[in-house]
């Protein structure tokens, strides 16, 4: 099918697939930035697309594992020490207790934002002036040996201790002794798109100044409230901070310093990843790392800080192990709701940040390139759709959207399975869906008026199974005009003229009913589709709107049909005081052209060419040589099933090439002897007429019109034999005779 019959065919189709495609780009191009206010609903149904295709892949995932544990200030600590926050003695022996077991780090998600009270200190703000010296210089004496902040501030330079603290949006909230900065970077902090913070809740001065290193416990929930990435710095007063899992896994790979790696974007930077030591770990551009999950709650080791404080440590568990402290218990609302799991221990959340950031190959990324890599699959993907659906059915349409999602969602699986590559998903399939839903809908109803249009057009024209097989199988009709092998059939009421002058309106209407009806009855029969009715002329052809196998033969049938037809009819119309009549047939075949023709006022399926007018002639001979039904050379080669008798081998008004005609006489099974004994003589006959061998022709003719004198065709040719002699024609005649009239 051509370009232009295509366009006209599917463009509704084309340009609704072509705006689907433009329209998801744009969400997707939207929806590129986390803090783009827009496409809400698609980040959160990409958001849950990521949750499935991480909890269906963990056991798929081959990862190297780092010696983590929590120590877990469970119900079973609560209750043998006590409410928490405990004491900072208990947290001093805890620290003792971990640094004795050779723990390389510990990791404290837990805030020491407020002095504790010193017992000695509180009893002598409430001695009076007459309380004796001796007193109060033993409180004076006693008060730093007991000063839990010191004894645990004493304990964090036994091994790499990271404390833990907390950023809040709130001016007014400043709490605490913030760290010095450990990043460097070439561009100032103030100009990376990092979040940033107004507001801090820090450690106590003794423990900061005390211990080897701080970072931010915030959490980087999406809009969801799914915990799906983590910050790695954040931005406080000018200064850049980190995450505890970033600072922890600084203190493990003793690394002095964490940079900042940028890029330009735009008119400012955007942040490109961090380097630790000598790996450089990407991040999105706002220093996010999605969190690489190793599985549901507990997945690490969990051992109690009541075991701990008693001593019951593994020596193997703990030997070089990064230790993060923390809580799991209910009632300290440190529980998060993340991907793989609700009431997720939010400590746990940092010991799988610090097990991506010591080994990067574990952090599920999206690198740059993978948004233009997203614009580019929707375009391919939306343009394959755009010309493929359209020409499938409901059924195609359901499969091939299948087998391209399934095929993507494969892609993606392998993506992030063996490159932890984090391929969006959403916008693909969700346009895949809507091209599938919206071209499909603009297919039915496309189809369905093509289906109207054809029933229109070929319900009185066309055999019913003709019909159904179109609307079957739309694309089997063409409405353009092509060339085609076809057989053309016309028939006409002999003196019609003198009959429709005997008879009023209502009389010539019936009488022309009870002939159209069976006639037209017999050609659907017979697979033909009805041209046109011309007051008593009937148009039909074969092989189109749909093929015809043996055509030809089939319109000959037809034919004969229609002559035993009228033969019946005789009897009812006499009996109806209807004038008698006979009807002359003419058929040709040959390549005619076909389709849905006319103006813009009105149309019609039709067929045109000089095959069409050479049909119309042999009507016209039909009554010249007395014979009912007159067909040409090349339907008679095509007719080996039927015996027929050779007319005469004429050139008609308007064509200058002779053709032979022929009358069919019947089917080879209806041949009786009689029959066949006179086809014999009228063949031995022409053939002498043929080589001009006058007398013998002459003879040969007499004794068949003598035998049938209602053949009108003996007599003809008799008589032209007797003109030929006295004019004989020459060596160079064909044998035809040049008809002068129509």
């Amino acid at each position: 099918m051509s370009l232009p019959r295509l366009w006209r065919k599917y463009y509704q189709q084309w340009l609704c697939g072509l705006f689907l495609i433009a329209l998801f780009i744009a969400l997707q191009l939207l929806t590129l930035s986390p803090a783009s206010p827009y496409g809400d609903a698609l980040k959160r149904l990409e958001g849950l697309g990521y949750d499935l295709r991480l909890k269906s892949t963990l056991s798929l995932q081959s990862r190297s594992f780092l010696p983590i544990v929590i120590v877990d200030i469970d119900e079973p600590s609560l209750k043998q020490v006590g409410r928490f926050p405990w004491s900072r003695h208990v947290m001093a022996r805890l620290q003792s207790q971990l640094a004795d077991a050779g723990v390389a780090v510990i990791a404290y998600d837990i805030l020491f934002s407020e002095p504790e009270l010193n017992p000695a200190r509180q009893v002598l703000s409430h001695l009076d002036t007459q309380t004796s010296a001796n007193v109060s210089h033993t409180l004076h004496a006693l008060a730093p040996t007991i000063d839990a902040d010191k004894a645990f501030a004493s304990r964090l330079q036994e091994t790499d201790t990271v404390l833990g603290l907390l950023f809040e949006h709130q001016p007014d909230i400043l709490v605490g002794t913030l760290p010095e900065t450990i990043f460097f970077s070439a561009i100032p902090a103030t100009a990376l798109p990092v979040p940033a913070f107004a507001g801090h809740v820090a450690n106590v001065s003794a423990l900061q100044q005390n211990s080897p290193g701080s970072g931010f416990i915030n959490s980087a929930p999406d809009s969801d409230g799914f915990i799906r990435n983590s910050m790695l710095l954040a931005k406080h007063q000018g200064q850049l901070y980190p995450a505890l899992a970033l600072e922890a896994a600084r203190l493990y790979t003793m690394a002095d310093q964490v940079e900042v790696v940028t890029k330009p974007f735009g008119t400012g930077h955007s942040v490109e990843g961090i380097r630790l030591g000598t790996a450089l770990i990407p991040t999105d551009d706002y220093g996010r790392v999605n969190v690489p999950y190793r599985g549901p709650a507990f997945s690490f080791p969990y051992v109690s800080a009541a075991d701990v404080l008693n001593g019951q440590i593994d020596p193997e568990l703990f030997d070089q192990a990064i230790i993060f402290v923390g809580t799991s218990a209910v009632g300290h609302a440190d529980l998060r709701t993340t991907p793989v799991g609700v009431q997720y221990p939010g400590v746990e959340v940092h010991a799988n940040v610090l097990e991506g950031l010591v080994f990067p190959e574990l952090l599920p990324s999206r690198p740059n390139w993978m948004d233009g890599a997203v614009i580019m699959l929707l375009l391919l993907l939306g343009l394959l759709c755009v010309f493929i659906l359209p020409r499938l059915e409901v059924l195609g349409i359901a499969v091939f959207t299948l087998c391209v999602s399934g095929l993507f969602i494969t892609l993606s699986a392998y993506l992030w399975v063996k490159l932890r590559l984090d391929l969006p998903q959403v916008a693909v399939l969700a346009m895949l869906i809507s091209q599938a839903m919206i071209l499909g809908s603009l297919g039915f109803v496309r189809e369905h008026k093509e289906r109207l249009q054809i029933k229109s057009i070929f319900d009185q024209y066309v055999p019913p199974a003709h019909i159904q097989a179109m609307l079957d199988n739309p694309d089997s009709v063409s409405m353009e005009g092509e060339k085609r092998d076809i057989t053309v059939l016309f028939a006409d009421i002999r003196s019609f003229t003198t009959i429709s002058e005997s008879l009023d309106a209502g009389r010539l209407k019936s009488y022309l009913n009870q002939y159209f009806s069976p006639i037209t009855r017999i050609i659907f029969e017979h697979q033909g589709t009805i041209d046109k009715y011309v007051g008593d002329m009937v148009m039909a052809f074969w092989n189109a709107p749909l093929p015809v196998q043996k055509h030809p033969e089939l319109a000959v049938r037809c034919a004969m049909a229609m002559q035993e037809q009228v033969d019946a009819l005789q009897e009812p119309m006499r009996q109806q005081s209807l004038p008698p009549f006979k009807i002359g047939i003419g058929l040709n075949t040959g390549d005619m052209n076909v389709g849905d023709m006319g103006s813009e006022y009105r149309r019609a399926y039709t067929v045109l060419g000089d095959a069409v007018n050479l049909g119309s002639r042999l009507e016209g001979l039909t009554k010249y040589y007395g014979v009912g039904i007159l067909i040409n050379e090349t339907t008679h080669a095509q007719c080996p099933g039927l015996v027929c008798r050779p007319i005469d081998k004429v050139k008609v008004k308007g064509k200058n090439q002779a053709v032979t005609v022929y009358e069919p006489i019947c089917s080879h099974e209806a041949l009786t002897p009689d029959i066949r004994e006179e086809l014999d003589a009228h063949e031995q006959a022409w053939s002498l007429y043929l080589s001009q061998q006058w007398q013998q022709a002459q003879a040969a003719f007499t004794k068949l019109k003598e035998r049938s004198p209602e053949r009108k065709i003996y007599a003809l040719l008799s008589e032209r034999i007797l003109v030929l002699q006295a004019n004989p024609p020459g060596e160079q005649w064909d044998g035809s005779y040049t008809h002068t009239s129509k």
